[in-house]
């Protein structure tokens, strides 16, 4: 085979990949989408807080975030099956939480800014696939950037100063923005070919797939808070 054919073959390989990571992180936002709508069009959302009460929230949110660990960091060695499982529980707890969301915005402002999240994602994941240029360098200031503005989210938890969350939340939304094209170039590149269609190729297109599904949730988040028409 010429150097072309091997390069279109590799191309047509990643691109199959990039399907399946879309599919599976489509998957996870239609369970979270559902979960959140049932929770709060049944009342099941005030039900639980008022069974549990922010001790219930919090044990989720704690349960959450040692999914994400593991599946970060663990998928690997875990079965392709475990790692699904595993990663569609979150995005189920995830809709848990955010059928707190349609307590405090309206529905209608939550689906325009959930288009508004598409709209940016999709443009930007296209722009990380297409791009030429290396976005290494971007990525790691847009990391250092992420963690600068968590800690400022700490510390504003106390200060309770609205100016400073307004720009935290600018901030972050600009990240997740940037983050989307560095991750999907990330994991256009962390395929490995030859690797179609087997175990490995199937955890390591989840793993790629709650990159970005975590990328758009925390975009969605965001933009809701500056956009978001409150009740």
């Amino acid at each position: 085979m010429n150097e072309y054919g091997q390069t279109l073959e590799v191309s047509e390989e990643q691109n199959r990949f990039l399907v399946r990571v879309y599919a599976w992180m489509f998957v996870a936002l239609l369970i979270t989408g559902i979960v959140a709508a049932v929770f709060a069009a049944n009342g099941l959302i005030e039900g639980f807080i008022g069974a549990t009460g922010m001790f219930g929230l919090i044990g989720i949110m704690v349960l959450q975030f040692v999914m994400v660990i593991s599946l970060s960091g663990w998928a690997k060695k875990m079965s392709a099956t475990t790692a699904m499982i595993v990663f569609f529980l979150y995005a189920a707890l995830n809709g848990i939480t955010f059928s707190l969301f349609f307590l405090i915005y309206t529905p209608g402002s939550i689906l325009n800014v959930f288009f508004i999240t598409a709209g940016l994602f999709a443009f930007m994941s296209a722009y990380g696939y297409y791009t030429q240029k290396d976005l290494t360098t971007f990525g790691n200031m847009l990391i250092m950037a992420l963690l600068g503005i968590i800690v400022a989210g700490i510390v504003n938890m106390f200060l309770k100063n609205s100016m400073m969350d307004y720009i935290i939340t600018v901030i972050g939304i600009l990240v997740f923005i940037g983050l989307i094209a560095y991750d999907t170039q990330k994991i256009k590149n962390m395929n490995i070919i030859g690797n179609d269609g087997t175990e490995e190729d199937t955890k390591e297109a989840i793993i790629g797939a709650l990159t970005l599904y975590l990328d758009f949730i925390n975009l969605f988040i965001r933009l809701l808070r500056l956009m978001g028409k409150r009740r």
